[in-house]
């Protein structure tokens, strides 16, 4: 029996990166995997693996900026299976500006696919939970933390969901819903791609991670994510918990 067994859960952004790595720790515990994603190829084939451990795991193929139709979402899966016990809000899209010249389409870019997605998915999963005493995991950056330069847009979508999070931790724990966040450093396809382009750059990063390497998708930041879904997480809620190799210190 793993971790996770039969437990359903949505995964945003699970075709690739950091939401593939977390859907892959979570189908080896057991869980039945619903990814949610905008590219419908990469959501098919990363489901095509998925099933090589659940079968029950399926895809659906959504734009997540469309915010009318999220409750859908959680409508469809709650249809499928009968109950949902963990929501993973990971799907994000922002650009890189300095601050005087990010637009107001860079914010709404950064919140439309970040900040309200998490959101309106929270409410609309929020009764399911309820009933299953489930788990909501959300994720959180360095760059909002500690505010990185050029990441205006990002950094704000970002704080904006650490504060939401924190809110349905206090008033949900009474119905033993625990929300936690996921601040991560990931060795995720853009950084790879960013290591051939920025290799100074790169290094400069990696040598100030104390542990000096990037997280693993999987065996790093989805290990951290099953753990925050899984029964041993009960009594943390509203926490920020940085698996970044020691990047942030408190």
């Amino acid at each position: 029996m793993g971790r996770l067994q039969d437990k359903v859960a949505i995964i945003t952004g699970g075709a690739g990166g950091i939401g593939q790595g977390m859907a892959t720790a979570f189908v080896k515990e057991g869980a039945k995997v619903v990814i949610v994603d905008l590219n419908e190829e990469a959501g098919q084939e990363a489901i095509k693996h998925l099933q090589q451990h659940q079968q029950e795991s399926t895809f659906i193929q959504a734009n997540l900026a469309e915010h009318d139709k999220l409750e859908s979402i959680v409508e469809q899966v709650v249809d499928k299976y009968g109950k949902l016990d963990i929501l993973v809000n990971n799907a994000h899209a922002s650009k890189n500006k300095p601050f005087l010249e990010t637009t107001q389409k860079d914010l709404d870019l950064s919140f439309d696919t970040g900040f309200y997605p998490t959101f309106y998915l929270m409410q609309a999963a929020i009764p399911h939970l309820q009933e299953t005493k489930g788990k909501i995991i959300n994720f959180a950056s360095g760059a909002g933390i500690e505010g990185h330069a050029n990441q205006a847009a990002y950094a704000a979508a970002k704080e904006a969901i650490r504060a939401i999070t924190r809110v349905t931790a206090n008033e949900f724990g009474k119905d033993g819903i625990n929300v936690n966040l996921i601040a991560p450093i990931a060795n995720s396809p853009g950084v790879q791609q960013w290591a051939k382009e920025q290799p100074e750059y790169y290094q400069d990063v990696l040598e100030n991670i104390p542990l000096r390497r990037f997280g693993e998708l999987e065996e790093d930041i989805g290990r951290a994510a099953v753990f925050l879904a899984s029964d041993d997480s009960n009594y943390i809620t509203g926490q920020t918990i940085n698996v970044d190799g020691g990047s942030i210190k408190f």
